[in-house]
């Protein structure tokens, strides 16, 4: 197979030649090998392909860079697969126009559940928290929370993942560039609870352009996207608006009406985005996507009773609030509806007595 992979990666490469019209030559010639071979006189046949891409098809250039590419690939260990392999992205396969390949650093599991949670670069210590928490229940379910491992949103919600369960970072660069650069530990993290993923190849600069693609394929693979703060001219609209044409859920968390970073949520809600006030929101939603063990394993999960025994009646309630899922200091003392100084001593009481755990963010669990 690897000796087919340099006829895979060349056609991905050419410049010009996105998504759909790699797709639309594959129709055509079956395998981007016959492509890579076939005359001038046959390519010439191709009513979508002017002289400027026959020219394109021909240069040795882009020959000798997939080579390259190649090799850089094999010596960092970055997994290369191809939309005909058995492990592609069942969903993002079938969007409208999906990668011809994938540049990977950790691992794709086949047909794995994912849920997208992005938002504003700029975000609110609200909204990082509630990324990191959902973020957090979502995989401790099951699911494979997907990102674009951007500032704000998208990075809290691979830190709240991967403590819990598998995160997958989509990139617009290459998979051998740590972008933004104070995430490069938060990318080899998530390499090891997941994967980090790119259709462009090793080397690739972090360039603009680059990400409302990218976006396509963080809700392409996706069941559903989950908008944790955004602005009206946010990316996370975009990455919202392909969800909605792929036919995916979108989700919303809603904002102080107030605030910039809400402008974008709160209109997706106003425009029926099923709105996200607990886990369980998003849950209810994706039984038809056959999730239906996921969902009972959230809401029905069990604990041995022992380990809550001897605890007083105030330890108790917080407990049976952190039974349904992880929360923020602050929201575990307006549901159980003590003062935060309180639930902040209740805590620590139930740390010494191995009842509960905290997770980056003061986010609070009960123990495994």
């Amino acid at each position: 197979m690897e000796d087919q992979l340099i006829y895979w990666v060349w056609l991905n490469s050419i410049p010009g030649f996105g998504s759909t019209k790699c797709g639309q030559l594959l129709n055509l010639f079956e395998h981007p090998k016959n492509i890579w071979y076939a005359t001038e006189a046959e390519l010439s046949k191709v009513p979508f392909l002017n002289s400027k891409g026959i020219k394109l098809l021909r240069d040795g250039k882009f020959r000798e860079d997939a080579a390259r590419y190649l090799k850089v690939a094999k010596e960092q260990k970055i997994n290369i697969i191809t939309i005909r392999d058995e492990n592609y992205p069942y969903y993002l396969k079938n969007i409208y126009d999906p990668p011809i390949i994938l540049y990977v650093r950790g691992n794709i599991l086949k047909n794995e559940k994912c849920i997208a949670v992005v938002g504003a670069r700029r975000a609110t210590y609200y909204g990082s928290k509630m990324a990191e928490s959902l973020s957090y229940a979502l995989a401790g379910v099951g699911l494979t929370v997907v990102s674009g491992m951007a500032r704000g949103i998208d990075t809290y919600a691979h830190k709240g993942a991967k403590e819990a369960g598998r995160t997958i970072g989509v990139l617009g660069c290459g998979t051998d560039i740590a972008y933004p650069p104070e995430n490069k530990g938060l990318i080899t993290e998530v390499t090891k609870k997941g994967a980090i993923i790119s259709e462009y190849p090793p080397g690739t600069p972090p360039v603009s352009s680059n990400f409302p693609a990218r976006n396509r394929i963080i809700s392409g693979m996706s069941i559903g996207v989950v908008v944790i703060e955004a602005g009206e001219r946010s990316g996370s609209l975009i990455t919202a608006e392909f969800a909605l044409e792929q036919g995916r859920e979108v989700f919303a968390v809603p904002g102080n009406i107030n605030s910039l970073n809400s402008k974008g949520t709160n209109k997706l809600i106003k425009d029926g985005a099923k709105i996200v006030t607990s886990v369980e929101d998003i849950l209810e939603e994706l039984i038809n996507y056959g999730i239906t063990d996921t969902v009972t394993k959230s809401s029905e999960k069990t604990y041995d009773e022992s380990l809550f025994k001897g605890l007083s009646s105030e330890e108790r309630r917080l407990v049976e609030c952190l039974k349904l899922e992880p929360l923020h200091i602050d929201e575990l003392a307006k549901k159980s509806g003590f003062n935060v100084n309180v639930v902040g001593s209740l805590l620590v009481m139930l740390e010494l007595k191995g009842v509960v755990d905290q997770i980056p963010g003061k986010i609070f669990r009960i123990k495994d």
